[in-house]
């Protein structure tokens, strides 16, 4: 019998809109990477980590053989935008930018890449999400347009 094996990981990361702070209430946002976490796992694409912080969120996850990144990623968004805006009247107007990066990442570098993930909000008292961002398209050779990237 014929099989389709994939073992593809990626970190995935993706900011509120305008970058604004909309999880800044600590609990709201561990809430938010729980719940990010879950839709993940529905959809077969097994989380490592989710983590981030109050204007952005990085999720480690092995993708699903039958999922393409983009309707993974667009059910993420759609789901937890739902979620929130119901939790939480005051979020009325949260939203996700439209845009994301999504890097592979090999098996080797599972931990260090979790380890990051895991330290984002000491991470972030140096460097802003631009800056991060920047970096992170700098390490995997991604060219881009500044005046696109920002949505």
């Amino acid at each position: 019998m014929p099989q389709s094996l994939s073992s593809v990981y990626v970190h995935l990361v993706f900011s509120t809109k305008d970058r604004r702070a909309y999880l800044q209430d600590q609990q709201l946002r561990e809430e938010m990477h729980c719940y990010l976490g879950g839709i993940s796992k529905r959809l077969d694409c097994a989380p490592v980590i989710t983590g981030g912080i109050e204007d952005h969120i990085h999720i480690l996850a092995r993708l699903h053989r039958t999922i393409s990144q983009a309707d993974w990623v667009k059910e993420l968004k759609r789901a937890s935008s739902v979620w929130i805006k119901e939790k939480d009247n005051t979020q009325r107007d949260f939203s996700w930018q439209v845009g994301y990066g999504i890097f592979s990442v090999s098996k080797s570098q599972l931990d260090q890449v979790a380890l990051y993930i895991q330290n984002q909000e000491k991470h972030h008292r140096h460097r802003d999400f631009k800056d991060e961002f920047r970096a992170l398209l700098d390490k995997h050779e991604q060219d881009y347009d500044e005046r696109y990237v920002w949505d």
